[in-house]
């Protein structure tokens, strides 16, 4: 039986230019988009209710037309009950329209271009299965998930890197909804 190794992602600094200029072209971001999810996650990350784990957590979501929502994690006495941040910003995503043209009810499609994910924690934290899941749902498996870390520095994956063979919409024969995501 053969088995997979996974090499992790390079950590790059998100105060180098040079490593950001490769970031925005490999994924196809502006150098605008790039800080404005950066700056995004990080505000996000303070408004995180925390108070059991200390673990703060900012998510912000880029759609294709530049709008960006954010969550952040939500914590409860009785631990599964917790919400992650990435699960926030879709949920305010799905739930709220801003501004209409983002998200075309009619066609059930809400276009996402990227992700970032900012934590307290050096090496940067990944989203946890059920944010992966959650992801699927509702993105491409090409989108990009920039995960910030607390001292400046960052990795991208690709949603199809985090969760290989994905269980999406379209395996019950919804593939409108299975593209959902990044053009």
């Amino acid at each position: 039986m053969a088995t997979q190794t996974t090499i992790p992602p390079p950590i790059l600094s998100a105060t180098s230019p040079a490593d950001i200029a490769s970031t925005c072209e490999t994924f196809a971001l502006s150098r605008e988009e790039f800080d404005n999810l950066h700056r995004s996650a990080k505000e996000a990350k303070s408004h995180s209710y925390s108070p059991y784990s200390k673990f703060r957590v900012g998510a912000a979501l880029l759609t294709q037309t530049s709008l960006i929502i954010t969550g952040a994690n939500v914590e409860n006495a009785s631990y599964p009950v917790t919400t992650c941040a990435e699960r926030t910003a879709l949920c305010k995503a799905v739930t709220t329209v801003h501004p209409p043209n983002s998200i075309s009810w009619a066609s059930k499609t809400l276009k996402f271009k990227a992700i970032a994910v900012a934590t307290d924690i050096s090496p940067p934290a990944s989203p946890c299965g059920m944010c992966r899941q959650a992801i699927r749902e509702f993105c491409s498996v090409e989108i990009p998930i920039i995960m910030f870390d607390g001292e400046n520095g960052y990795a991208v994956l690709r949603l199809k890197e985090l969760l290989p063979l994905s269980f999406g919409p379209e395996a019950l024969g919804k593939e409108d909804l299975g593209r959902r995501g990044d053009s």
